[in-house]
């Protein structure tokens, strides 16, 4: 009875430590990531050593470790890991190491508004992508006076929205896909209509930008955007108080006085007549359309209302221009704005 009792123990023994392994191997394979989403950089010049380093440290030791030896069992290649990964609660160490030996990235997505310069542009870039502003902005001098633009006119080749691009991308192809949108928004309709009053896309975009720094209300944007064209058809400077705070370069700048309005500058479009050479802030595509749809009316002057709603009260003559001016220098004044 014992001899029949060890041969079925013999037997039984390596199936039970065979099983035991397995399920130690599947649960150790099987473990969930616990926390909330977050993303897992690799850089292209990232050793064997850095990749489980970088992975404890956005995944925690106890994951991260786990993920780092599977991928490493998997014969894991530091320099096809190069990429950015994003890891959502759930995911098991096994797909994530799987997903990591085989490069498959998640997109990481680039959305930017309400930027002023091209500077903030390549800044916001490099902040998301692994490529650093100065090879966006090296990149940009390369493709971008090729295509017809000037250094000041940069930020007219670029439409705010969200994009979606690889961690890993290139300089030169991020710039040539911004660049690839641009020119998809200018069809033929569109250019069209800029022709029609006389401008060319580049020079929508300075006029937009000037709308847009003008009035935070997109319902008054067409209408604003109509003055300038009215005041550029009559050989009128435009004098637009927001190119001579870009001239400033203080754009916290809440008011503009005399002082400013002789500053010497190119932007400052109280001294020069015309367009400025290039946008003051990279307008948005509802902006642009303004401008090309602008509603036609006499105004020429306008000037912010005194009750500090956003918007404007607009005159057709300069007699009643001051007399508007007048009501919002004295409401500044009263609030201590200066």
């Amino acid at each position: 009875m014992k001899t029949k009792k060890i041969i079925i123990w013999l037997f039984l023994a390596p199936i039970v430590l065979a099983g035991t392994c397995i399920w130690a191997a599947w649960s150790y394979a099987s473990t969930k990531y616990e926390y909330e989403a977050t993303r897992v950089e690799i850089p292209a010049d990232a050793s064997h050593g850095d990749v489980r380093r970088i992975l404890c440290d956005a995944l925690g030791e106890s994951f991260g470790n786990k993920v780092a030896t599977l991928w490493e069992r998997q014969n894991g290649d530091a320099a096809e890991a190069h990429g950015s990964y994003l890891v959502q609660p759930g995911t098991s160490a096994l797909s994530l190491a799987r997903t990591i030996l085989h490069g498959r990235q998640t997109p990481v997505k680039l959305t930017y508004n309400n930027l002023r310069t091209f500077g903030e542009l390549a800044a916001r870039i490099g902040n998301v992508l692994e490529i650093d502003s100065a090879a966006f902005a090296a990149a940009c001098d390369s493709i971008l006076p090729e295509a017809g633009f000037k250094k000041q006119e940069y930020s007219a080749a670029f439409l705010p929205d969200t994009y979606e691009f690889y961690w890993t991308a290139s300089a030169k192809a991020v710039a040539e896909k911004l660049l690839g949108y641009r020119n998809s928004f200018w069809n033929d309709e569109r250019r069209a209509k800029a022709s029609k009053l006389g401008l060319k896309p580049v020079e929508v975009a300075v006029l937009a930008s000037i709308v847009e720094e003008e009035t935070n209300k997109p319902d008054e944007r067409g209408k604003v955007a109509r003055l300038y064209l009215n005041r550029l058809d009559k050989n009128m400077k435009l004098q637009a108080d927001p190119t001579v705070k870009f001239a400033t370069g203080d754009f916290a700048l809440r008011r503009i006085n005399s002082q400013h309005l002789k500053l010497s500058s190119p932007y400052n479009t109280y001294i020069h007549a015309g367009l400025p050479p290039g946008p003051i802030r990279i307008a948005e595509k509802s902006t642009l359309d303004a401008v090309l749809d602008a509603p036609a009316h006499d105004y020429l002057y306008m000037c912010a209302k005194s009750d500090f709603s956003g918007y404007h009260d607009f005159a057709k003559d300069y007699d009643r221009h001051r007399i508007n001016a007048a009501r919002y220098h004295k409401a500044l004044n009263a609030r201590g704005i200066k």
